[in-house]
Formats: C-alpha cells, sequence, structure tokens
C-alpha cells in the first residue's frame, strides 16, 4: 500500500522543506519505493494567517486553502497535511468543502501529548492568531491536559523569533529563546508545544529537548502510517 499524500506548504516554505526532510528520514526504508508517494504544493501567495485571523478579514485565506486541497485531490491524493499551524483554524472551517480527508496536525498533536503527559500543564508556544482561535487550547483540554499560555511579554519574544527572525530567513535568538523557557519551567510546564512551524525550524536546527514537542513531528508520523508505510523505530534526533 501506497497512498498519495498531498501537503499545502509555503507557510513558510522554510517549514515546507523541514517537513519533507522529516517524512524521509522518519520512514524506515531501503530505497527508493520504500518512501511516500507525496505531491507539495507550496502556496507562499496564502495571505498570512495571523493577520486574517485578527483584522476579520478572512475569507481569501478560506478560499485559497480550499483551491488548494482541492488542487491535492485532482492530482490523486487521498489525504492532505497542512504544514501551519494558524491555518488549521481555517481547515476546519473548509474540511466539509473538499474531497480528501486532513490530517489534522493540532488534534493528532494534543492526542499524542495527552497520551505521555497525562492531567499535565502544557505550554502553548504559537503566533497571537493560534492564541486568539483557541485551537490547541480547545483540543488539549478535551484530551484532559491543562494549556498555558505565555505572558503578554513573553509572548512578544514568541512573536518576535517567528516574525522577525525565522521567517525573515535569519538564526534564532538564543538570549530570547531564554526567556521563554525560563517562564513556561517556572509555570509548572511539563511539556510544550511548538505550535508554529517556524518554531519548528527553531527545535531543528538548535537541537532543542524533548520537553518541546514538535506537531510537525507527529503530523510526520500520522502521514507516514496513512500512506502504509512504517514510521523508523529509534531514529536519531536531530
Amino acid at each position: 500500500m501506497n497512498k498519495k499524500i498531498g501537503v499545502v506548504g509555503g507557510m513558510g516554505p522554510m517549514a515546507s522543506q523541514l517537513f519533507y526532510k522529516m517524512v524521509t528520514e522518519m520512514t524506515e526504508a531501503e530505497k527508493d519505493q520504500d518512501h511516500l508517494n507525496m505531491v507539495i504544493l507550496s502556496d507562499s501567495s496564502m495571505p498570512d494567517r495571523t493577520k486574517a485571523i485578527l483584522s476579520g478579514d478572512e475569507e481569501e485565506v478560506r478560499r485559497k486553502l480550499r483551491e488548494d486541497l482541492q488542487i491535492l485531490a485532482r492530482c490523486g491524493c487521498e489525504a492532505a497535511c497542512i504544514t501551519c499551524n494558524t491555518a488549521h483554524y481555517f481547515a476546519d472551517q473548509v474540511e466539509g468543502e473538499v474531497d480528501i480527508p486532513i490530517i489534522h496536525m493540532i488534534k493528532e498533536t494534543a492526542g499524542k501529548i495527552a497520551k505521555e503527559n497525562p492531567g499535565g500543564k502544557i505550554a502553548i508556544l504559537a503566533t497571537d492568531g493560534t492564541i486568539r482561535t483557541g485551537l490547541y487550547q480547545k483540543r488539549l483540554e478535551e484530551a484532559g491536559v491543562q494549556p498555558y499560555i505565555p505572558a503578554a511579554e513573553t509572548q512578544k519574544q514568541v512573536m518576535y523569533q517567528i516574525y522577525d527572525r525565522i521567517k525573515k530567513g535569519l538564526d534564532w535568538d538564543a538570549a530570547s529563546w531564554d526567556t521563554i523557557e525560563d517562564e513556561v519551567r517556572r509555570a509548572g510546564c511539563s511539556r510544550a508545544i511548538m505550535a508554529c512551524t517556524e518554531l519548528s525550524v527553531i527545535k531543528a536546527d538548535n537541537g532543542l529537548s524533548d520537553f518541546y514537542v514538535d506537531p510537525m513531528e507527529v503530523l510526520a508520523e500520522r502521514a507516514i502510517e496513512f500512506a502504509g508505510k512504517t514510521v523508523k523505530k529509534n531514529r536519531k534526533q536531530e
């Protein structure tokens, strides 16, 4: 079995290439044919999801996401992944209007983290838009764990890392990150979710510990399983 997986990416492009790298490295394979068949649609023209949510001007993002998902369906994809956490706010709105299922990164991550940390307090590191929608808060609460939102000043540092560092092609600001980590650990959080794919880049590039949960890694696992392939066991953590 080798079901074709579609990916709506470009939000941002560094996250899309990281996701493909994750899927490739996490798949148990001895030859090319053991890997997934994938179609990656890098739609970098997608309007900023956080700005759309905060302004209330959401229709253009909904329209483009719907169109992208339908393109993947016409390409023969049997499921779709979206490599943007905030975009799942719009995915929830259009999933009934498209012809293929969406492997839901936020739902899958909440379930995994609740299983590993029952009853724990889990920090959500995300864009202002993702925080505003309550996407992770709702899923974590349903799964039986307590979500934690950083204080306003710390949230500014999270946005700085996303928009002023990674989206601009710069490396992370390690001193700023120390401020973020200090708060969530002092708050008693057992884990922190890298709930923005730019933060996934930070974890991958800087070898952050398993205290940080990367939803893109969870999504990669689920995509491999959906395609009928095997997730590599005891893989090296980059």
